[in-house]
């Protein structure tokens, strides 16, 4: 592979926020609250630091040490967690919420999961290496010498475990070996430069990635199945709106956690894209929805079982 990959090779969906979409979809992952507010705030002081000099001239004048200790973290959050868990919407999303609280434009570059490549010799580490290159120089474009960022970049890699796996696996080939080093230097370039630019990498084997790159990451965000609480909060809503009682409401929210030996509740994806839209369509067009006959619903459906780890 002698030419340089095209952005439709290395990039999926791009997308510029503010947007509005994104903005609706960031708003019904409803749970997340603390990962929301958490990955928000970290990837706004990664994008641009000039907002943590304000605040600190605000509330801590003189407080020169503490800033440069957190500007010093590289540009690197990963999402770890179970299947279902919302990484990957979060993910997708979040650059809104960035572009809103910083009053600036973002760009969400998502890696293309085939820049893998095709199994030829230094293939996937020209792919990685291409892809932080156009991250670095987008960003360069939009670092300003006051400090204020004019826009941000956020480099976006789903499964990440996939390109980013441990070089200590005795079983790993060597361009993987390579691949790997191509993220380490690509992470340390964008940290070296100060640029207004981002990554977030989202895993479900979070063991399994590189010491070296969990080394480098400023924040590792963990998500679980909702518990009952994030249940109810996801469910609580359309049932109301059905006519449901509270006490039939309780009923759904103990049906889709952890029951009958089952050491698992459902998650969110599972209570969003599998039981809602099964409940409705078990009543469409004919007939409305009742709760019982909503719950037996609920009990023909089983959660997506959790990742392990040592699966193959």
């Amino acid at each position: 592979m002698n030419s340089t990959p095209s952005l439709d090779e290395l990039f999926e969906n791009r997308i510029s926020y503010p947007d509005f979409e994104a903005q609706e979809r960031l708003g019904r992952l409803v749970g997340l609250d603390n990962q929301i507010s958490r990955l928000s705030k970290i990837l706004g002081l990664l994008i641009n630091s000039k907002g943590l000099e304000n605040w600190a001239n605000r509330h801590h004048a003189g407080a020169d040490q503490l800033v440069k200790m957190i500007l010093r973290r590289p540009p690197l959050v990963v999402l770890a967690g179970d299947v279902g868990s919302g990484k990957s919407e979060l993910a997708e999303t979040i650059g809104d919420a960035v572009a809103r609280q910083e009053d600036i434009e973002v760009s969400l570059l998502p890696l293309s999961l085939s820049t893998r490549g095709q199994g030829r010799v230094g293939e996937m580490t020209q792919l990685i290496s291409a892809a932080f290159e156009y991250t670095f120089e987008e960003a360069q474009k939009l670092r300003s010498v006051s400090g204020a960022a004019r826009g941000g970049v956020i480099l976006l890699v789903d499964e990440a475990d996939a390109l980013a796996q441990s070089r200590e696996a005795t079983q790993m080939h060597h361009e993987d070996r390579a691949g790997v080093n191509a993220f380490i230097r690509g992470i340390d370039r964008i940290a070296n430069g100060q640029l207004p630019a981002a990554v977030i990498m989202c895993t479900n084997r979070v063991n399994a990635l590189d010491p070296a790159i969990k080394r480098r990451a400023a924040d590792i965000l963990a998500f679980s199945r909702p518990n009952e609480a994030q249940r109810e909060a996801v469910l609580g809503s359309p049932l109301r709106q059905l006519g449901f009682k509270e006490d039939h409401i309780k009923h759904f929210v103990k049906a889709t956690g952890p029951v009958d030996g089952r050491q698992y509740g459902f998650t969110f994806s599972d209570l969003t894209q599998r039981l809602i839209p099964a409940i409705v369509l078990d009543a469409y067009p004919n007939q409305p929805i009742t709760p019982k006959r909503a719950y037996e619903v609920t009990q023909t459906i089983t959660p997506t079982p959790p990742f392990k780890e040592g699966a193959a």
